[in-house]
């Protein structure tokens, strides 16, 4: 099977559009700097601010469960998925067509 070019697909699929298909709900915002529920393991209102992503540079983290990445490790994540599959699944659902590597 082909890799995917993430560097590429990086400055298609943004940090939003993963957050806007998982229902992310900001709960306060400081700039480029979200929190919020965690949409991984559904925090109680007690850890609104546990979940913490900055859209300009595409991370996340969880202060509760204590899972990081960017856009492609968090929906892998909450699909619960292999990264390769999650990300061509996430491309399908967005439209974006899929920058193949077909050799290194």
């Amino acid at each position: 099977m082909p890799g995917i070019d993430f560097s590429s697909l990086r400055g298609e699929i943004t940090m939003e559009q993963v957050l806007g298909l998982l229902g992310f709900e900001c709960v306060h915002r400081r700039g480029d700097q979200w929190y919020g529920y965690c949409p991984l393991h559904q925090s109680q209102a007690k850890h609104r601010n546990a979940f913490s992503v900055n859209v300009r540079k595409a991370c996340y983290y969880c202060h509760k469960c204590r899972s990081r990445g960017d856009q492609f490790t968090l929906w892998a994540d909450a699909t619960k998925m292999p990264l390769h599959p999650a990300v061509v699944e996430l491309c399908n659902r967005l439209g974006v067509e899929i920058p193949w590597v077909h050799r290194w």
